[in-house]
């Protein structure tokens, strides 16, 4: 050994829990996956202090407006971490990101991301942002940057958290929202790909902690393991509605998550309307029957929980709605209207639901 060199040790940042060559190891290995959802506008590559974005771009606007959403993916990632599959829960982050943006007819931009771990393992790493890359490639934005943090002692070795923000740009006098909506309007509900990210806490205390279901026990009902229904990904709308806006007259939506359909759709309505929504007109899927009955879930409190099968409603004239089901279940989505807006009675609910599911 030469007289001056010193024996490899762990570094002290190591020895606290935290692997910098782990993390740079996973930075290499989701480079490819950012790379795909790179678009025209953005400046530079992966690896700098922040993303750049061209924002001359928006000179093609007479009147732009940014739009911005934040959120995360709540417990579903527990049944990520659980069944060790980590390559669809970006699906989630990113539908929960930029169907909030395209409510208001905001094309998403871009989206950066946010990963906390107990401990960095960069084939994991790597395999969330690979779902949060090809949602964003099917949601047409670009993933411009993000950060993994690694959390030891405050999260467990295994266990991971993730969020993440977007922004998205509409012209002025293209905003949608419960200024453009009248009475005779219908709500066109488009079908949810499952239970999307909203209302995993009450499902796995129902399932999991109450009933002892195991996520690998298989449900005849549901034609599959527990666990694939609880992963199945969030459905992204953002081109399908886009599309949508540009070809028919569209006067609002509602992106249904956390609070159910009433509730999100009423954000919608303005003064003095009301819409009527008819259960009879949709049939949610068995996982939604299954919590209400093994967990004995009053029909409120289901519907004030989860997005029962509908998981976007378009508030636009009766006389685009014929269009707008053809144009959607050519993109292959199920729509059909699940209700009409009527002029409310003082001091009345937006939003009433009545009859039973099909």
């Amino acid at each position: 050994m030469p007289e001056h060199a010193q024996p490899a040790t762990t570094s002290a940042y190591a020895r606290a829990g935290v692997d910098i060559d782990a993390g740079e190891r996973a930075v290499e290995l989701m480079k490819e996956h950012v790379a795909r959802t790179r678009r025209p506008e953005v400046l530079g590559g992966l690896g700098g202090f922040a993303g750049f974005f061209d924002a001359s771009a928006l000179r093609g606007f007479r009147h732009p407006v940014l739009a911005t959403s934040t959120d995360g993916v709540g417990t579903k990632v527990a049944i990520a971490q659980a069944m060790d599959v980590h390559d669809t829960i970006g699906f989630d982050l990113i539908g929960m990101l930029v169907d909030d943006l395209v409510v208001v007819g905001a094309e998403p931009l871009f989206v950066t991301d946010y990963i906390a771990t107990g401990r960095v393992v960069p084939e994991r790493i790597a395999a969330i942002v690979s779902g949060i890359a090809r949602a964003c490639e099917q949601a047409g934005c670009a993933l411009l940057g993000g950060e993994t943090a690694e959390h030891p002692g405050l999260l467990e070795p295994d266990e991971y958290d993730i969020a993440g923000a977007t922004t998205g740009v509409v012209e002025y006098d293209r905003i949608l929202g419960p200024d453009r909506v009248r009475a005779g309007d219908v709500a066109l509900g488009i079908d949810a790909s499952g239970l999307h990210s909203n209302g995993y806490s009450l499902v796995r205390r129902v399932l999991l902690h109450e009933a002892g279901w195991g996520l690998d026990r298989h449900v005849d009902e549901l034609g599959h393991s527990l666990g694939e229904e609880l992963l199945t990904p969030t459905r992204v709308y953002a081109r399908d509605v886009l599309a949508l806006a540009d070809a028919v007259e569209v006067h609002a939506m509602s992106h249904v998550t956390g609070g159910g359909l009433a509730n999100n759709l009423a954000r919608v309505v303005p003064d003095g309307l009301s819409i009527r929504i008819d259960r009879g007109t949709w049939s949610p899927a068995p996982i939604f029957g299954l919590v209400q009955q093994v967990g004995r879930v009053s029909q409120p409190d289901i519907e004030a929980t989860l997005n029962m099968g509908i998981g976007m409603v378009v508030v636009l004239p009766e006389a685009a709605a014929d269009a707008a089901i053809d144009l959607l279940t050519a993109r292959g989505l199920g729509a059909r209207v699940i209700g009409d807006t009527v002029v409310a009675e003082a001091g009345g609910p937006r939003v009433t639901m009545s009859g039973e599911h099909r």
